[in-house]
């Protein structure tokens, strides 16, 4: 067996009679541009469960109406994906992210004069849910799939993380100034963090390697640019066509459904009501979600390097397994003030928050090849869409039960179903020449 050498973090200049010269490959710079993007859109992503109680509050709104625009956002962020990943391939990814911020700006800063529940629902729900969702992780797997060969792993961990960076971010922040100025004034510092963005993307974001010049980051050779790919909806639902006749489309999709029921959906949404339900002040709460931003950053990356390393379905596995243990351990750690059972709690479930996020894109990159993108933007919207309706009925649940017990039991027994189906993911070999689709990949089982 031959042994391949590591790809150099650095490219030599050519040489022109001077020393030569060592220089970053641009691919890192464009990953650091992309982390900066999505940190940018996620500060709206903070916000929704800080506004339940004040929305609830001023409005007279159950908790269930703010749900439901909750899972439009959601559900909006996932279903948006797979398009938004045909439409780079089309028009770029500057141009679709830059539209996408823009979107997003505009549908935070018009909520501050909605009187009635169907502008949330058009502003906080449609057109917030719109933007982000054509900055989805499908825009982090567009991105490490076009610009690198090597280390997609750890990279696709990196720019997970910058979600969970947004969340550091921003959090506490706009807790503060919920908590001291009301919930208008959080909606306008997050239109003016996506609109910030914008020139940030336009003048240093680059769609492909070649525009520049340059080979994928560990390639062997120079990878040309495609041709804009045109009919950006239909290639979309072609693509999830022919994934969906596959069984590890629907056990991948599954999975991950949860994985959104049990973070986003969950956790982000209905933690802060929950705890002030028991007594804990809203500021406190909000920090604590932005102590799991912290160790996510740290247990995310760590899961891309794992993912380079090993066995991708065993890692879901763990990571769901973990992650139900600790969701039915936590309707007895919530108090009213923090305790050092909860910190394990919030550090344990940090490491844990997105963690399966490398290893699914590696396993959609293993079983649909250069469709990868799009499928991941399909499994993400089954992220979504689980993230969706455990925002709706979690605050149906606490409108009818008075608590949310019922729901952390049943999103732990929920995690247990989804290490099962990891574990049956079976791995495609490897396929010979001849029975490699039009686009270079596997065809279907």
């Amino acid at each position: 067996m031959t042994q391949t050498t590591e790809p150099a973090a650095v490219e030599t200049a050519p040489e022109s009679g001077r020393s030569p010269r060592t220089r970053v490959h641009r691919a890192w710079f464009v990953a650091a541009v992309t982390f900066v993007t999505i940190i940018g859109a996620a500060a709206f992503r903070s916000l929704p469960g800080l506004l339940i109680d004040p929305l609830h509050q001023e409005f007279g709104w159950a908790r269930g109406t703010i749900g439901a625009a909750v899972s439009v956002n959601l559900a909006l962020y996932g279903l948006t994906a797979p398009f938004a990943a045909a439409l780079m391939d089309r028009f770029g990814i500057r141009k679709v992210v830059a539209v996408a911020l823009t979107v997003i700006a505009l549908g935070s800063g018009l909520t501050v004069w909605m009187t009635a529940a169907w502008q949330l629902l058009l502003c906080w729900g449609l057109l917030v849910g719109l933007g982000s969702g054509s900055m989805a992780l499908a825009f982090a797997a567009t991105v490490t799939n076009r610009w690198f060969t090597e280390r997609r792993g750890l990279v696709t961990g990196i720019l997970t993380a910058a979600s969970a960076s947004g969340q550091l971010i921003f959090l506490p922040l706009l807790s503060w100034i919920v908590e001291k100025h009301d919930w208008r004034p959080a909606a306008v510092t997050v239109a003016l963090a996506a609109l910030a963005v914008v020139p940030f993307v336009w003048l240093l974001l680059r769609d492909h390697p070649a525009d520049l010049g340059l080979k994928p980051y560990g390639a062997k050779e120079f990878v040309p640019k495609p041709e804009p790919a045109v009919g950006a909806a239909r290639r979309a639902v072609t693509v999830l066509f022919t994934a969906s006749r596959t069984g590890t489309f629907w056990l991948l999709a599954g999975t991950f459904a949860i994985c959104g029921a049990s973070t986003n959906g969950l956790i982000q949404t209905h933690f802060v009501p929950a705890a002030h339900d028991h007594g804990m002040p809203v500021t406190a709460a909000a920090s604590l979600l932005a102590v799991i931003g912290v160790f996510d950053v740290a247990g995310t990356i760590a899961s891309g390097w794992f993912t380079d390393r090993f066995e991708p379905r065993r890692l879901l596995a763990v990571y769901y397994a973990l992650r139900g243990i600790s969701l039915l351990f936590l309707p007895m750690l919530l108090a009213p003030s923090v305790h050092p059972p909860m910190l394990f709690f919030i550090v344990f479930y940090g490491l844990d928050w997105v963690a399966t996020v490398p290893p699914t894109v590696a396993l959609c990159r293993e079983q649909y090849g250069d469709d990868s993108a799009i499928v991941f933007g399909w499994v993400l919207a089954s992220h979504q869409v689980g993230a969706a309706l455990v925002a709706f009925l979690g605050g149906v649940a606490r409108d009818v039960f008075g608590s949310y017990d019922m729901v952390w039991y049943a999103s732990g027994a929920l995690c247990a179903v989804a290490a099962l189906m990891a574990l049956v993911i079976r791995r495609r070999p490897a396929a010979p020449a001849g029975e490699l689709g039009a686009a270079g990949r596997p065809l279907p089982a």
